[in-house]
C-alpha cells in the first residue's frame, strides 16, 4: 500500500474534510504525506500540534527543551495536570497518541539557534514557529528561507497576537520577492524591552485563538488552498475582539 494511500479508518476519520471539494481525498493525501516541524510546546505550539494531528498530517516533528510546570497549564492545553514535571516532548507526544495514532512523532530536546537549525529544517516540508523569544525566531526564519522551507510564524503578547507566512525564496506575480522576516523587523527590540510571559502575563485563551490560526495557514499550505497570509501581517486584539491586516513589502 502506498504511504499516502488512505485506510477504511481514515476516510472515516477524514470524511469532513474529504467531502470539502477543495481538499478532497487528494488533500487528505497531502496533509498525510507532510512533514511538519512545530517549533515549541508552549501556548502556540499546542493548539498547532493538536489540530495538525486531528486533520491527519503525517509526521509532527516538535522542538522543545523544557518541563511542563503548573503555571503553564492555563494556556498550554496540550498538556495536563498530571504532566507536571514531565518533559513537554513526552507530554505532547502522548496527547497527540491519544489524538491521532496514525500520526509520526519525533523528538527534538533542544533550543533551535543559529548553529542547528538549518540541519533539523531540512527534514521538513513546512514550520511553524510559537517560540518566545527573539534569538530563535531570528535562527528559524533565517534557516528557513535558506533552506526554502514556508514557516508560519506567530507571536503573542498579554491580550493580543500575530500570525504571518513567510517565504522569501519564491516570488510575487509582479516578480518582487515575497518578504523575509528581516523585512518585517530588521533588528530585535532592545534587551528588557519586551517583557516575558512570566513577567507580563497572557490571557489563557489568547493563544488558542493565534495557534489554531496557524495550524489553518499550515493546512492551506500543505493542501494548496485558498489565499495563505504571504506579506500580511494578521493581528489580533483580545479585549477589542478585532482583526486587522496589515501588508509588507520586501526591502
Amino acid at each position: 500500500m502506498n504511504a499516502a494511500t488512505l485506510t477504511q479508518e481514515e476516510l472515516e476519520r477524514y470524511a469532513r474534510h474529504i467531502v470539502l471539494p477543495e481538499i478532497g481525498g487528494a488533500g487528505q493525501q497531502k496533509l498525510k504525506r507532510a512533514r511538519v516541524l512545530v517549533v515549541g510546546a508552549g501556548g502556540l505550539g499546542a493548539p498547532v500540534l493538536q489540530y495538525l494531528a486531528a486533520a491527519g498530517v503525517g509526521t509532527l516533528g516538535i522542538v522543545d527543551d523544557d518541563r511542563v510546570s503548573l503555571s503553564n497549564l492555563h494556556r498550554q492545553v496540550i498538556h495536563d495536570t498530571g504532566a507536571i514535571g514531565s518533559s513537554k516532548l513526552d507530554s505532547a507526544k502522548n496527547a497527540i497518541g491519544r489524538i491521532n495514532p496514525h500520526v509520526a512523532v519525533e523528538l527534538h530536546p533542544l533550543r533551535i539557534d543559529a548553529r542547528n537549525a538549518g540541519h533539523l529544517i531540512r527534514k521538513y516540508d513546512l514550520v511553524t514557529d510559537g517560540s518566545d523569544n527573539f534569538e530563535t525566531r531570528y535562527a528559524v526564519a533565517d534557516a528557513c528561507a535558506a533552506e526554502q522551507r514556508p514557516l508560519v510564524h506567530a507571536a503573542i503578547g498579554r491580550f493580543d497576537g500575530s500570525v504571518t507566512v513567510l517565504k522569501p525564496f519564491e516570488t510575487a506575480p509582479d516578480g518582487s520577492r515575497f518578504p523575509s522576516y528581516r523585512d518585517l523587523f530588521p533588528e530585535p527590540p532592545p534587551a528588557g524591552l519586551v517583557p516575558s510571559c512570566a513577567e507580563a502575563g497572557v490571557l489563557g485563551a489568547l493563544p488558542g485563538v493565534i495557534g489554531t490560526l496557524q495550524a489553518l495557514e499550515a493546512i492551506k499550505l500543505i493542501t494548496g488552498i485558498g489565499e495563505p497570509l504571504v506579506g500580511k501581517l494578521l493581528l489580533f486584539d483580545a479585549l477589542g475582539a478585532r482583526f486587522d491586516t496589515i501588508r509588507y513589502k520586501s526591502a
